[in-house]
C-alpha cells in the first residue's frame, strides 16, 4: 500500500509543477517585446499511478513536467519563407527598375533626355536648311547631334554603373548566406549539445536559428529538414539531424556547413557587359550555383534577373554543322547584325545542356545585314564530344544567359539597337552628298572607343553593295555596326573639328541646294528606324517597358509585404507572446499553486493529528 505520507508527494509534485509553469509564463512576460522570441509552454502529464494491495488496485502519484516546448507550426513558418523569398526578390527589383525609369525620364526642363535632344537636333537640322553654307549654323548642328551621342553614352554608362553595382550586391548577398550558414551550422551543434540525452530543448538557441532562418529566406528560397538522431535500436537520443537548404540545395548538415565561392569571370553574356562579373560556385564541388534557377527566389535571384536578365531574346539558332571546336547555325532568332548583342570573343554558347566558350564568331549576310548562317569558333579547352550526333538532334545553340526578364542587357541592346540603325540611316542619307569641298563627306557617326580606336563601318557598306541573292562574310572584328554602341557612339571627330565636311546637298556647287537635308530630316518621323517605328518614338516604347516593369514590380512588392504582414500576424498568433493570454496564465498557475499549498496544508494537519493525537492511552 502506499506510505503514510503518500498525500504529502503529490501535494509537492503540484507545486513543483506549477511553480515551473509559473516561471515559463514568467519568461514569456518577460520577453514580450524581443525580436523573434518563441512563447514556450510547460506540458505537465499526470505521474505513472502506483499500484496497491487494495481493492480500487491502483492511485495517482500527482504531476510533472514532461517539457518545455516552444510553440510554433511548421506550415506558418514554411509559408512566411516563401513569401518573403518573393518580397525580397521583387523588393530588390523595384529599387534597380526605379533608377532605370529615372534614367529615361523627360520633362524638358530640368530633365532633358532622349525627346528634347533628339527634338533639338532636328530644330537645329531644320535652321541648317535655310542657311546651308552658314558655318555657325552648322555648328550648331553638329553640336546637337554629338548631344544626342552625349545622351546615348551617358545611358549606356549610367547602365553599366548600374550594373556594376547588382554584381557587387551579388557578392555581399554570398557573403550573408556563408555567414548565415555558418552560424546555423553552430548553433546546430550547440543545440545538440543542450539536448542530446536530457530530453532540454534549446528554446533561445532554436529562437536564434530561426531569426537567421527568417533573414535567409530574403535573400534566397529556404526550406529544411529536422529528423530526430536515433540508437541502432531506433531509440530517440534526444538530439535532432537539422538540414537546411538554400534554393533546394543543401547548405548546411547538422555541424557541417558548405561554402559558396564568388569568382569573376572573363566569359561574357552579352557584348556591353562590364569585365569581371561574378559567377557563383559551390567550394566543395566547384559546381555553379544558379541564383536564377525555377527553385531559386529571394533578392539574390533579382540581382541576377537585373544583372543578366535579357528578356530571352539573346541568340539562338540551329546547329547545321559541328565538329569538334565549331558549331553553324542557321534559323536565327536574332536576324540582323545590327540586332547582335554577342561578345565579339570569350562568349558563352550553351548546346545540349554543355555550356562552351568560344573565341570568335563568322556570319554569312547579305545586302541588308541578314543573317543567313553563323560560326561559332570555340575555345581549345573543351571540345565537341559528338559533333555528329549533334547535327542530327537537330539541338539548338543558345548564347549568353537567357533570362526572362528585362534587365540591363536588355535595356543596353535596345541603345545599340537604335544607334545603329538610326547611324546607318543617317550615314547612308550622307554618303550620298558633297561636301562644301565637294568631296564625298566622311561617315558622320561612328564609333569612338575608350583607347581611341575608330569604327567607320567600312565592312557594313562592303555587304550594303551586294545584289540580290549574294552573300559575304564578316566576322566578330569586322568594322560594321555591330561595333558601334551606346557606349562609343560619337560624330566623327574631324567633321566637328571641320564643319564644312558636312554635306547638305548632293551638289557642293549649288550652294543654297538642301536635298540631302530634306531626305536626313525623314529619320525624325517619316521613316522606319525602330522595331516598326519611327526614331522620336524610341523613347516612348522604352519607357513603356520600363514603366510596366516597374509598376509590376512596384504591384507585387506591396502584395507580399501586406501578405507578409498577414502570415507575420498569423504567425504571432501561435508563437508569440498574447499578454493578455499570458495574464491568464498566471492566475491559473498561482490558483493551482495556491490549491497544492492547501493540499500539503492539510495533509500536514492530518499526520499531526495522526502523529501527536492518536495513540495508545
Amino acid at each position: 500500500m502506499a506510505s503514510t505520507f503518500f498525500g504529502l508527494n503529490i501535494g509537492v509534485s503540484a507545486l513543483n509543477s506549477f511553480q515551473v509553469a509559473t516561471n515559463t509564463t514568467a519568461n514569456n512576460i518577460a520577453n514580450v517585446k524581443t525580436t523573434g522570441y518563441t512563447r514556450q509552454s510547460a506540458t505537465l502529464t499526470a505521474k505513472d499511478a502506483l499500484n496497491v494491495t487494495a481493492r480500487y488496485g491502483s492511485v495517482g502519484t500527482g504531476v510533472t513536467v514532461t517539457s518545455i516546448k516552444q510553440q510554433r507550426d511548421l506550415y506558418y513558418d514554411t509559408k512566411y519563407w516563401e513569401n518573403n523569398s518573393c518580397y525580397g526578390r521583387y523588393e530588390q527589383k523595384l529599387y534597380y527598375l526605379d533608377q532605370i525609369q529615372n534614367y529615361f525620364k523627360d520633362n524638358g526642363a530640368s530633365v532633358k533626355g532622349f525627346s528634347s535632344v533628339f527634338s533639338q537636333m532636328f530644330s537645329d537640322l531644320d535652321t541648317l536648311r535655310s542657311k546651308p553654307s552658314d558655318k555657325t549654323v552648322r555648328n550648331q548642328f553638329i553640336s546637337s547631334a554629338q548631344s544626342l551621342c552625349t545622351y546615348f553614352n551617358q545611358m549606356s554608362d549610367n547602365l553599366s554603373k548600374l550594373q556594376d553595382d547588382c554584381n557587387e550586391e551579388i557578392r555581399n548577398r554570398v557573403d550573408e548566406i556563408n555567414s548565415i550558414s555558418e552560424k546555423i551550422s553552430l548553433l546546430n551543434k550547440e543545440i545538440n549539445q543542450i539536448e542530446t540525452g536530457t530530453g532540454v530543448e534549446a528554446g533561445s538557441l532554436r529562437d536564434e536559428r530561426a531569426n537567421l532562418m527568417d533573414n535567409l529566406s530574403k535573400i534566397v528560397n529556404v526550406s529544411y529538414k529536422e529528423t530526430p538522431i536515433q540508437n541502432t535500436n531506433g531509440d530517440n537520443l534526444g538530439g535532432t539531424s537539422f538540414c537546411l537548404f538554400v534554393n533546394g540545395e543543401k547548405i548546411v548538415d547538422g555541424k557541417d556547413y558548405r561554402k559558396l565561392v564568388c569568382e569573376s569571370t572573363d566569359i561574357k553574356n552579352n557584348q556591353t557587359d562590364n569585365d569581371d562579373l561574378f559567377k557563383i560556385y559551390w567550394a566543395d564541388t566547384k559546381m555553379e550555383f544558379v541564383a536564377t534557377a525555377g527553385t531559386a527566389g529571394g533578392s539574390l535571384k533579382a540581382l541576377f534577373e537585373m544583372r543578366d536578365g535579357d528578356n530571352l531574346e539573346n541568340f539562338k539558332g540551329k546547329v547545321t554543322q559541328a565538329d569538334s571546336y565549331s558549331f553553324t547555325v542557321s534559323n536565327t532568332l536574332l536576324t540582323n547584325i545590327k540586332s547582335l548583342n554577342l561578345p565579339d570573343t570569350n562568349g558563352k554558347i550553351t548546346v545540349d545542356h554543355v555550356t562552351y566558350t568560344y573565341d570568335s564568331w563568322e556570319a554569312e549576310v547579305d545586302a541588308d545585314g541578314n543573317i543567313k548562317s553563323m560560326k561559332f569558333n570555340l575555345s581549345k579547352n573543351k571540345a565537341v564530344a559528338n559533333p555528329a550526333a549533334v547535327v542530327a538532334d537537330n539541338a539548338t545553340l543558345s548564347a549568353g544567359s537567357g533570362i526572362n526578364e528585362r534587365g540591363i542587357p536588355y535595356y543596353m541592346t535596345q541603345l545599340n539597337e537604335f544607334v545603329r540603325n538610326f547611324a546607318e540611316l543617317f550615314n547612308k542619307a550622307e554618303s550620298k552628298g558633297q561636301n562644301m569641298n565637294g568631296d564625298t563627306p566622311p561617315t558622320f557617326f561612328e564609333g569612338i572607343t575608350a583607347t581611341g580606336k575608330v569604327y567607320d563601318f567600312s565592312d557594313s557598306d562592303a555587304y550594303s553593295k551586294l545584289t540580290d541573292g549574294q552573300t559575304t562574310t564578316i566576322s566578330s572584328s569586322s568594322n560594321t555596326y555591330y561595333r558601334l554602341t551606346a557606349g562609343n557612339y560619337s560624330v566623327n571627330k574631324d567633321v566637328m573639328n571641320n564643319v564644312s565636311l558636312f554635306a547638305t546637298a548632293t551638289d557642293y556647287v549649288k550652294t543654297d541646294a538642301c536635298d540631302i537635308v530634306d531626305e536626313l530630316k525623314k529619320l525624325q518621323s517619316q521613316t522606319t528606324v525602330y522595331r516598326g517605328d519611327k526614331a522620336e518614338s524610341f523613347l516612348e516604347t522604352i519607357i513603356s517597358n520600363v514603366s510596366v516593369d516597374t509598376e509590376k514590380a512596384e504591384t507585387n512588392n506591396k502584395l507580399y509585404q501586406n501578405l507578409e504582414q498577414t502570415i507575420s500576424n498569423q504567425r504571432t498568433s501561435v508563437s508569440g507572446v498574447d499578454e493578455d493570454e499570458e495574464a491568464l496564465n498566471l492566475i491559473k498557475y498561482q490558483n493551482a499553486y495556491n490549491m497544492a499549498s492547501k493540499v500539503i496544508s492539510i495533509m500536514s494537519q492530518m499526520l499531526e493529528k495522526l502523529i501527536n493525537d492518536t495513540g495508545v492511552a
